[in-house]
């Protein structure tokens, strides 16, 4: 028998990595604000939190800005009833902001533009209207059906605004979720937990989730040993629009899977489908060193994220093969595995066991953390620059000519020459030419002038050369001399 309630709305924050997204969700919560630094925390994993407001709740997905991050911006859409488009009023339309509307359009979802930032001296709504509005969103006030709003985290202005507008959107679109039915939910992120095992942020799509509950989805399943709200506080269940998290599935669960209530254990393992771990290697071709890196993060949507800005990281020289990626702290196995394959270790916001730093030091396995995706890119970066080796350049310097042979034994000799063009060296080398042919090389191992040893000589000086090399040098020769520079390879 059916029994619909009212669905509490899940509501999706969008935008560039700039447009305050953040500050915005912290003004809801009513955080206090405070100055965003440049470089400051940016959000790199999808968070949920609930408001309540005029007795109605509300969730909130955060996503990230960065465009690493699309695939998670995507599932965030899918997820929610409801998207807030956050749009810097100063900077307007960004790369970011044109995806986050392709994933609201996909998603078939109401929209709400959020003209941020609008406190600031320098905020163009206008400009950031008409911007949107060649993106194919047409505001109300530009004649148009999508509601928007002005606000600012740092004064509060609209923020009350843009919940009464979520909540008048969700009361037209009718939202309602059937209680009766076994439990559904989405996996909006999960990770390793060092003390209390896989976890994972869900939402529910409808029936109710209780703790003690068995669960699955396609890749692992468990019983729900934990159940907590967004704030991390112990709950016995869950209605349909609420964020949860669950402790108690054997692995990770896969960002964006379904999940599913069975009846008991042995019904839920079956659902269970076994995944085949493969060991990925990036832009393999002819002639290519390979780097091979072992992967490590905090959560499993960064580490799609990293994978995904790997992949993308093209090099003609170096192909990048991930040998292990997974979520948790870096450990022994992981620098055992390390030494092993000649791997680098990669850790993204995740700490490192003292054990395992400690036989990474002894082993000498290169271990990089990193908190921020760029810093990782860069790191990588050059650990491919120090595989590839430096082109060897050849800069021309000057001209001598042969004005006299004065010695000889081996491959050494002694000339008389003329600088006709530029500045030689010592230590440089020479190409002898004889009536406009190369004939071989050599080397300059000294110069004199007068009888005295000199470093350089300028042109139109006559000079001694020690000359270095196997073939022989003969009066009227032209010795093109250079040197040999190296040039930092392309990665």
């Amino acid at each position: 028998m059916e029994k619909e309630i009212p669905k509490q709305p899940v509501v999706v924050i969008l935008g560039h990595i700039d447009a305050g997204k953040t500050s915005l969700l912290n003004a809801i919560r009513e955080i206090e604000f405070k100055e965003e630094k440049p470089g400051g925390e940016i959000t790199q994993h999808l968070g949920a939190f609930e408001i309540e407001k005029d007795g109605k709740k509300i969730t909130f997905l955060d996503t990230p800005g960065h465009e690493a991050f699309s695939q998670m911006r995507s599932r965030g859409a899918k997820v929610a009833d409801i998207a807030v488009l956050v749009v810097d009023s100063v900077e307007g339309v960004k790369e970011q902001t044109k995806e986050a509307i392709k994933c609201v359009e996909e998603a078939k979802i109401p929209l709400i533009v959020a003209l941020h930032k609008i406190d600031k001296p320098t905020a163009n709504p206008e400009k950031a209207k008409r911007e949107l509005a060649k993106e194919g969103v047409l505001v109300e006030s530009y004649g148009g059906k999508v509601p928007e709003v002005k606000t600012s985290a740092k004064t509060k202005e609209g923020i009350k605004d843009l919940l009464d507008l979520i909540l008048l959107l969700s009361e037209l679109e009718g939202l309602k979720a059937d209680i009766s039915k076994p439990a559904k939910g989405v996996i909006v992120e999960s990770f390793l937990d060092p003390k209390r095992g896989p976890t994972a942020t869900v939402i529910l799509e409808e029936g109710i989730l209780k703790s003690g509950d068995f669960i699955a989805t396609p890749s692992t399943f468990g019983k729900v040993r934990i159940l907590e709200n967004p704030q991390k506080k112990k709950v016995e269940k869950i209605f349909p629009g609420q964020a949860g998290i669950i402790v108690g599935f054997e692995e990770v669960p896969i960002i964006g899977e379904e999940f599913l209530v069975f009846e008991n254990l042995e019904k839920a393992r079956e659902y269970v489908k076994p995944i085949e771990k493969k060991i990925e290697t990036i832009g393999t071709g002819e002639g290519q060193k390979i780097l091979n890196l072992i992967l490590k993060t905090d959560v499993l949507g960064t580490k799609e994220a990293i994978e995904q800005v790997l992949k993308n990281l093209k090099s003609e020289k170096v192909a990048l093969r991930i040998i292990k990626s997974q979520v948790g702290q870096i450990d022994e196995e992981d620098v055992k595995l390390a030494k092993t394959a000649g791997a680098a270790i990669l850790g993204f916001r995740v700490k490192t066991e003292k054990s395992a730093m400690e036989l990474s030091l002894r082993q000498k396995v290169r271990i990089l953390t990193f908190h921020l995706i760029y810093d990782l890119v860069e790191g990588v970066r050059k650990l491919i620059s120090e595989m590839v080796e430096p082109e060897i350049i050849r800069v021309d310097v000057g001209k001598v000519k042969v004005l006299v042979e004065f010695w000889r034994k081996g491959e050494r000799q002694i000339i008389g020459g003329r600088v006709i063009e530029g500045e030689i060296q010592n230590g440089l080398f020479l190409e002898v030419v004889r009536e406009g042919e190369i004939i071989g090389e050599g080397k300059i191992l000294n110069l004199q002038k007068e009888k005295r040893d000199i470093q350089f000589a300028k042109r139109g000086e006559e000079i001694g050369i020690l000359c270095g090399g196997k073939v022989r040098i003969k009066e009227g020769d032209i010795l093109n001399v250079f040197k040999k520079e190296k040039k930092k390879a392309e990665i």
